[in-house]
């Protein structure tokens, strides 16, 4: 599923693609992803142990940091933390508490996803969104004014 990504620090945001998986507990990130795209790393208080999906260890060993983001699908818009740790090829995943969290409709023959049962969590954000939004259209707009 292709999901936007914005860096809370300064609101840059980046397309990525997201895999959901069912058999990850967690919600994680790939460490050479976020190195790329220089989001700010937060330390995790106790290291937590992973293993991929064949119960061999990870290469990475332990997860000791995550990144807070705001995430983007559609008209759905979440604060998340995504545990950083050697994904491979894949960017992100979302596994098992996402997904019971936001129980989203799928389509597997049509290959949709909506977002029709998030909690009232999700509305608040994206109703934050759009009136960070305005705020800014309105800036801009007042700033156009003052320049003639």
């Amino acid at each position: 599923m292709n999901i936007g990504l914005e860096r809370v620090d300064n609101h840059k945001g980046i397309s990525v693609k997201a895999l959901l998986d069912s058999g990850a507990t967690g919600m994680f990130v790939d460490k050479k992803f976020v190195e790329k795209n220089g989001f700010k790393l937060e330390k995790l208080e106790r290291p937590v142990r992973i293993q991929n999906m064949n119960r061999t260890e990870n290469s990475g060993r332990l997860v000791t940091y995550e990144i807070k983001v705001n995430m983007y699908y559609q008209e759905h818009v979440e604060r998340m933390k995504l545990d950083v740790c050697d994904l491979g090829r894949t960017e992100v995943i979302l596994g098992m508490l996402w997904l019971t969290i936001h129980n989203p409709e799928i389509n597997w023959e049509t290959k949709e996803i909506n977002m029709t049962k998030c909690p009232a969590l999700c509305e608040k954000n994206r109703e934050k969104k759009e009136k960070r939004e305005l705020r800014k259209r309105r800036g801009e707009q007042e700033e156009k004014e003052a320049i003639r």
